[in-house]
């Protein structure tokens, strides 16, 4: 019994002195200088709320190509107008959103547009390099979500959904646009909008990566006008509405 007693105490000393020994050294100023420096600094005294944490150091945004070299599209992760498109073709347009005011300060950036969960941006000319104008671009995207600030600042109506006096023909072409076509001019990073039916011609505005498009008026003839006069034999035609000079003067240089 007095053997094992004694045990005990030698066990409990050992302990004692291993734990003395641990707590001055931890004391010891000289230990603490040889620790690396980047193991306190990397330790912030406030850390940030997981939520901002992760929008403002891992936000990732994927980039991809459009048929239109001069067009780029970036993908942030998130949904950016999530149902509906927006185009920005001047920086005159783009006071109704404060992420596309700050794109426009880009030098070189030409247009902007957004999509549901995508925003495409068009360089002034091939001569560009995309290489110098991502960086800017990613920050610019990146600094924008973190702010938590809304995209659109007003409220515009895009003039597409159907109205009570749209006749039946207008709103096939309008549900086959929205459910068949546009989609697919989306994933390139346009988009195609519907500005009147008459005498058989539908006439589209081509926006986004598609507005200078090499190919544009061969998605426009061969692509949409095909679909929509395959579905709807009322349909004779499709042609390209401009909405100004520089949409006309660009339109005839491709």
């Amino acid at each position: 019994m007095q053997g094992a007693r004694r045990g005990t105490r030698s066990w409990v000393s050992r302990v004692t002195t291993w734990a003395h020994g641990r707590f001055c050294a931890m004391m010891n100023p000289d230990s603490i200088k040889k620790q690396p420096l980047h193991q306190f600094v990397q330790r912030p005294l406030f850390p940030l709320p997981a939520t901002l944490c992760n929008t403002v150091r891992h936000m990732f945004i994927q980039t991809q190509d459009t048929p239109n070299p001069n067009s780029l599209k970036f993908i942030p992760g998130k949904p950016v107008l999530e149902t509906r498109t927006m185009d920005f073709p001047t920086p005159a347009a783009a006071f109704r959103s404060p992420l596309a005011r700050q794109l426009f300060r880009i030098e070189g950036v030409k247009s902007v547009f957004f999509g549901p969960d995508f925003i495409t941006v068009t360089k002034e000319s091939e001569e560009l390099d995309w290489n110098l104008l991502k960086p800017d671009i990613y920050a610019t995207i990146m600094d924008f979500f973190a702010s938590g600030l809304p995209l659109v600042t007003e409220e515009t109506s895009s003039g597409e959904a159907g109205s009570e006096e749209d006749d039946e023909v207008v709103a096939m072409i309008k549900e086959l646009l929205d459910t068949r076509i546009r989609p697919t001019v989306q994933e390139d990073g346009g988009d195609v909008i519907y500005k009147g039916f008459e005498d058989g011609i539908v006439q589209l505005k081509l926006q986004g990566s598609c507005t200078s498009c090499p190919s544009s008026i061969i998605t426009l003839k061969n692509g949409i006008q095909n679909m929509l006069q395959f579905y709807i034999p009322e349909v004779e035609g499709v042609e390209q509405v401009m909405d100004d000079e520089s949409d006309e003067k660009e339109a005839n240089s491709t």
